[in-house]
């Protein structure tokens, strides 16, 4: 099938990089170990307080998974500082709940940090990023469980961690965009917590690649394509039939997106994931919600995470802080 150009810079750009077609088992177990992320560099010259903790999960609603009874999931508390100010002396912050990407196969909260890292310099935004139990090990609803209890924990101490619980935002990048979708659902049908928004940057909606965009990003190497989703859908949901495939787990597959709080969602015209977020957004539409749709022309998936410096990743990491911002300003209060 032919294909949308891509990016020109962006083109050049990718020419450097190593690419696969698709991930097998053994490949995964480099990868895990070549996207460790070091996050000393990222905080480094950043005026913010630390805190790790780790949360206790229960198992997801199908059952605990085999040998990880009572697991707990770490999680970063990452909170800017007021002129020395403890993280719990800062009342009313807005936050960001950080699910990182990696097909729900690799990567851990430090993955793609750098981006949420762009709203606690210019929204003073309390960063909360979580760990989760990764596929094939732990598989079916257990990556979105384990995320919702950390969101759980998040709103039970936001006056503890100085967060105003009326501006928490679920978002994340691939794997984690879509288990930020997961999550909102989950947050809806559970009447807990309340979400101000969520952000969905390429994300990973829909196990079923049956989309043009899909069919389009097959039988080469690339960044993600479509062999290298069935194997990581396949390492998640096993053989387990479409029509039993949980919503939560592909967010896609939920009937009713009405309810949700306003949602951002980008992709990249050259990319697997394009048409089932453009689809997502239309029906968050169709459902009389509110969303906003960037499909960024010549992208290829997780351009902007990857090359930051594109002039194409720039407008759109700029773009996205700008609806942010827009979303999480409190009105002046009204004038006598």
């Amino acid at each position: 099938m032919s294909r949308p150009a891509l990016d020109p810079e962006l083109n050049t750009l990718l020419a450097g990089m190593p690419l696969v077609q698709e991930i097998t088992p053994e490949l995964l177990t480099d990868l895990r170990g070549m996207t460790a992320v070091p996050v000393e560099p990222l905080l480094a010259g950043r005026a913010l307080n630390r805190r790790e903790i780790t949360v206790p999960v229960s198992g997801p609603v199908s059952g605990p998974v085999p040998g990880q009874e009572g697991a707990r999931i770490p999680m970063t508390i990452l909170t800017p500082t007021d002129a020395g100010a403890e993280p719990g002396d800062r009342a009313g912050a807005p936050c960001v709940y950080w699910i990182h990407g990696g097909g729900m196969i690799m990567g851990d909260r430090f993955s793609q940090l750098d981006i949420p890292l762009e709203w606690l310099d210019r929204l003073g935004a309390v960063v909360v990023t979580v760990d989760y139990r990764l596929a094939p090990e732990a598989g079916g609803t257990t990556p979105v469980e384990d995320c919702y209890q950390g969101l759980l924990w998040l709103a039970e101490h936001a006056a503890e961690l100085g967060i105003d619980p009326d501006r928490i935002v679920v978002a994340g990048a691939s794997a984690g965009g879509g288990l930020a979708a997961g999550v909102t659902l989950m947050a809806r049908d559970r009447g807990t917590p309340a979400l101000a928004a969520q952000v969905l940057i390429c994300p990973m909606l829909d196990h079923r690649n049956t989309t043009a965009s899909s069919r389009q990003y097959a039988g080469d190497p690339g960044v993600w394509t479509r062999e290298t989703n069935v194997f990581a859908w396949k390492a998640l949901l096993g053989d387990l039939p479409d029509d039993q495939v949980p919503a939560y787990a592909s967010p896609a597959r939920a009937d009713d997106l009405s309810g949700l709080p306003t949602t951002y969602v980008d992709a990249g015209s050259a990319e697997v994931f394009r048409d089932e977020d453009v689809e997502y957004a239309t029906r968050i539409w169709a459902a009389g919600g509110q969303a906003e749709l960037h499909v960024w022309a010549g992208g290829f998936h997780g351009f902007d995470a990857l090359f930051p410096e594109a002039a194409l990743s720039a407008t759109a990491r700029r773009t996205r802080t700008d609806w942010l911002t827009r979303t999480l300003t409190r009105p002046e209060p009204a004038r006598d």
